[in-house]
């Protein structure tokens, strides 16, 4: 029954971002769509950190490559077919994070944190200092992908409606699968290995390979996330790839509350917020300017205060904070 009623809150959130547009604004149209590009990608750390225990701060390559794949491959030629176009950055996304965590899960703790942040590094540099990803300002997407089949256009992401919809589909797509996940076989074993690895391997199961197969998916579903983005901004840079980005998730996940997964939902959507409030000079004027300091301050004050995360708040107000 709770497993039940833990699907009540995700499922009402979804039908309403469903009918939104209809009373949004362009610019908070727009602004939607951050959050749940954003959701995505919070999400998709989430199964790293949350999931399986594994803190990784070199997170944002797989959305940069899954951006710059988008933008790359669709070239000058028009608009790219997103039946592959879509799975390529993804793949794309995937293969990094399979390179990446073969060899990083060989290491632990600070040394895995670092390990991650190098290559992350390494993806930022390849398209910072080189004419492949058009160096520090980066490359523009001219033409949006489309979705046809027979001749006939189903999706056309250059249409701002349908891009909000694909975008929502995807957020829940990603919601839905890692909750499944959660409540699967491998979920399970990956709940293991986050509390007592060692046990883990005694009782038999390959640790290695299960925390390889998590930290693959996770950088596929970042892939996601990158594709999305750079199809709504029409361009992506390398500040993508930075480590800015990757601290950013890490805080978002933070903020909502580790493990749970409406807890990264609802940090993607209060740190995305907040940032949008404090860069304001309509509401904060010159303190505008020192939006990163005012952002800081306010995000150790809900940590101090809320050590659980936002999610914390429904589980003191007697809600399950589950799925």
């Amino acid at each position: 029954m709770g497993t039940e009623r833990g699907w009540i809150v995700p499922v009402a959130a979804a039908v309403a971002l469903a009918v939104l547009p209809a009373v949004l604004t362009p610019y908070t149209q727009d602004l939607v769509l951050k959050i749940a590009v954003y959701s995505i990608f919070a999400l998709s750390l989430e199964l790293l950190i949350g999931m399986t225990g594994l803190v990784s701060l070199g997170h944002a390559a797989f959305l940069g490559i899954g951006a710059y794949v988008a933008v790359l491959a669709t070239g000058d030629g028009g608009a790219a077919s997103m039946l592959w176009l879509l799975p390529a950055s993804i793949a794309a996304a995937a293969l990094y994070a399979l390179f990446v965590g073969s060899l990083s899960l060989r290491t632990k703790g600070v040394y895995f944190i670092m390990v991650t942040l190098a290559f992350a590094q390494m993806a930022y540099f390849v398209f910072h200092d080189t004419k492949l990803g058009g160096g520090s300002d980066g490359i523009f997407l001219y033409t949006k992908p489309v979705l046809a089949i027979g001749g006939r256009t189903l999706l056309d992401l250059d249409d701002k409606l349908t891009l909000y919809y694909t975008v929502i589909a995807a957020l829940v797509f990603t919601y839905a699968l890692l909750a499944l996940v959660g409540r699967s076989r491998f979920g399970h074993a990956l709940a293991g290995i986050r509390i007592n690895e060692q046990r883990m391997r005694a009782a038999g199961f390959a640790t290695y390979a299960y925390k390889l197969a998590a930290f693959v998916l996770a950088g596929a579903l970042a892939g996601l996330a990158g594709f999305l983005l750079a199809v709504k901004d029409g361009g992506v840079n390398p500040e993508l790839l930075s480590w800015h980005e990757s601290g950013a998730v890490m805080l978002m996940i933070i903020l909502g509350g580790i493990g749970s997964l409406r807890g990264a939902v609802i940090g993607a959507v209060a740190f995305t917020l907040l940032k949008e409030l404090y860069q304001s000079e309509a509401l904060l004027g010159a303190l505008a300017g020192h939006w990163q300091l005012t952002l800081g301050l306010t995000i150790i004050a809900f940590v101090a205060w809320l050590p659980k995360g936002l999610i914390g708040l429904a589980r003191r107000g007697g809600g399950t904070g589950h799925g």
